[in-house]
Parts: C-alpha cells; structure tokens; sequence
C-alpha cells in the first residue's frame, strides 16, 4: 500500500492525538539524563525538537541544532526491545494458603496498546528479527505476543547518520521499506517545517485520511528523497558481508579473539542496548516466613559468567570465549537458526562500549588475515561455538 500526502508540523500533533482517542498508549523519542531516549508522550512538545546527538566508539553526546528538527538524531542508548520484550516480568507467584495448601497463579500481565512514534528502519528490522524468535517455532512467546500484536508503528526515514551507523552496509535502511502503518520523512526548507507521509497498511490510511494534509508532489518527494541520500552518504561505519558467516566459521581460533579479550570488560552494556539479542534469566525468590514464593524473568547477557554455568563450572569462563560467542552468533550462528544475521547496523553497540570496541573493525580484521589461526584452528564441528578446553 503506498498513500503518500505532506502534512505540516502542527498535523504532526493531530496524528498524535488521533492515536490516543483510539487507546493507545504513546511511546517516543524525548530527552532525558542527556541522552535521547524512548518514553511516554502526550503532544510534539515532548519530543527533541532542535536535538542531535553525536555517536563514536565509546562516545555518545547531544547537540543542539540550528532548527527545529523533531528527528534530527540517529539512535540513542534504548530500543523498542524494552517494551515488546521487558527487562523484568513477573511470570507466577506461589501462596500457602492457610490450610497448608499451595495455590500458584501466574501473574496478570496488563500488556498495554502502543503506538510507537520514530521508529528508524534498523529498528523496523529488528523487530522482525525478535518477532521470528519470539512469536514463530514451536514455544512462541506470549507475553512477547500480547505487546507486538497490536501495537501501531510510525517509522521515520532518517535524514542523518550517527557516526557509528552501517545500516546501509547490512541492507536495514535508512528508508523503511516495511512493517510500518506509517513512515515520516521530515523535511525542513524555505521556512517550511513539513512531513511527507506514507501510509503502510489499512489502518495507517484510515488514520492519515483524518488529518489535515495534501497530496505530495514532485518537489515534496524529491526532498524527502534528498534527505534520505544524504543519511545513506553520512555512514559512519560500514561492515564487509559477504561470506561472513563462512568467515567466522573458518576463524574460530584466530588471533583477534584474544586481541579483542585484552580489551573487552565482558559486562555486557553490548547485549543490553542490542535491540536483538533476547537473552533471559529467571530467578525465584520468597518471603522470610515461606508462605509467599515468585519467579521473574529478566534480562540476561552471554557475557556473564553464570549464563554458561553447567554442573562443574561455566562453558565460557574466558572474555575471548565470551565475545566469540557473541560476535559469532550475532554474525554468523544467528543466520541457521533464524534465517537473517542478527545485526542491523544500528551502532549501538559500538557507541556504548565503554572501551570502544568497534564490530566493524573486528570483522575485518579477520577477514584482512582470514586463515590465520593460533593452534589447530579451522571451523568447529556442526558449527557451534567451538570453545576449546584453554577457555574453560
């Protein structure tokens, strides 16, 4: 379905309003702790009108801008991840009752509607990514499926880069192309602040077909389209993938890993702003009469010692072990187990790595001495994480 009209600034706040007459409840950009960062909103005044942010290796600040630009920023330290896939939920609670009998009931989980506004198409595919694991095979995720179902996506086209961006490189945008029921590109020229506008699905016609907005022409378009150029050409960072995942298979003993451990602080700030990796826990506790007893699942990271425990110790006690792990599956594993790479090129990773470890740079670096191994080397049998027993 392609509806395309401009509607100006101030149709923006009626597209807004619109949404909540209709129940749901609106998450967006907005600035807070000097970050830009996703949360609730209610009007346009919430968001980071005439905000940009700055992002290198280890490095992330904002500026402000010489206009008004709603959108002018790349990504900041949150993902969508935290509202379809929370990082705490309560999945049961037990009771004794007073006859001494157990009464276990699973937690009321009020998943609310949303209506997600700004979101950039490396996160659209991101949410396709954690749609497949959590909402397809033969265990699908309910509480996952509760919050995706029915929320609302406006998508914006991005119209600048951060400086650690390589979506370009992983064919993830900047221009959302699906998954949207609306997709903006902001435009600002001559004074004027406006948004060409694209309908993606049913509902996102029915609720453009309420604004106050005009046909897009020719001059509208192509700036829109100049926009989204100049974020394709502002890449920060780009990624070589061709073969990769034959280039991560072949390498498992390769120098860098150990290069790369020297570094790596293995506490996981990668896998906590990743808006793909899904890695959970579960802990149990109870009262101190023994009456009440819960479990909640949270957020975990293949970088923490325990995540990998087994009776005698843990599979990957090393950080080389650790980050092979994560890199090779983000990279390589991911694509047999759900059909894509489980990276978007969205950065995040790279900005909010307090040492600065670049995936791009790790990458090639093996690919500049592909076949160079410590030891026996060469790929792991059936493909898995190939730890040896120096890692353990």
């Amino acid at each position: 379905m392609s509806v395309q009209a401009t509607i100006e600034r101030d149709g923006l706040d009626e597209l807004l309003a619109a949404l909540g007459r209709r129940g749901f409840e609106l998450i967006g950009p907005t600035v807070r702790d000097g970050a830009i960062v996703y949360d609730e909103i209610a009007t346009i005044d919430d968001l980071p009108a005439g905000w940009t942010d700055e992002q290198d290796g280890g490095s992330y600040r904002l500026r402000q801008r010489d206009d008004g630009a709603l959108f002018g920023y790349a990504v900041g330290p949150q993902s969508w991840k935290r509202f379809l896939h929370p990082p705490e939920l309560k999945l049961w609670r037990a009771r004794r009752g007073e006859d001494g009998a157990l009464e276990v009931s699973e937690e009321a989980d009020e998943a609310p509607a949303y209506a997600f506004i700004g979101v950039r198409s490396c996160e659209l595919h991101a949410i396709a990514i954690q749609d497949r694991v959590m909402m397809e095979g033969e265990y699908p995720d309910p509480f996952y499926r509760a919050r995706r179902e029915g929320a609302f996506i406006v998508a914006v086209n991005c119209t600048v880069a951060g400086g650690t961006c390589f979506c370009v490189s992983m064919e993830t945008g900047p221009r959302a192309e699906s998954g949207f029921d609306l997709a903006l590109t902001e435009v600002l020229e001559d004074g004027r602040h406006y948004f060409v506008c694209e309908a993606g699905s049913e509902r996102g016609a029915e609720l453009l077909a309420e604004l106050p907005r005009a046909e897009a022409g020719p001059a509208e378009l192509g700036a829109a389209e100049a926009g989204v150029a100049r974020a394709v050409a502002g890449q920060g960072r780009a990624m070589e993938t061709a073969g990769i995942k034959e280039l991560l298979y072949d390498n498992y003993e390769h120098p860098r890993w150990d290069e790369v451990s020297e570094r790596c602080l293995t506490c996981g700030n990668c896998t906590m702003v990743c808006p793909t990796c899904f890695c959970t826990t579960v802990e149990d506790g109870s009262d101190l009469s023994g009456a009440t007893a819960e479990r909640t699942r949270k957020w975990d990271s293949c970088f923490t010692m325990d995540f990998s425990y087994i009776h005698g110790g843990s599979v990957r006690a090393t950080p080389r072990s650790r980050y092979r792990q994560w890199m090779t599956h983000k990279l390589a594993t991911w694509i047999d187990q759900f059909g894509s790479s489980g990276c978007v090129g969205c950065g995040r990773c790279i900005t909010w790595c307090p040492v600065a470890i670049d995936i791009t740079e790790e990458v090639a670096a093996i690919r500049a001495t592909d076949g160079l191994r410590a030891g026996a080397g060469g790929r792991a049998e059936g493909g898995g994480d190939g730890d040896d027993a120096d890692d353990r």
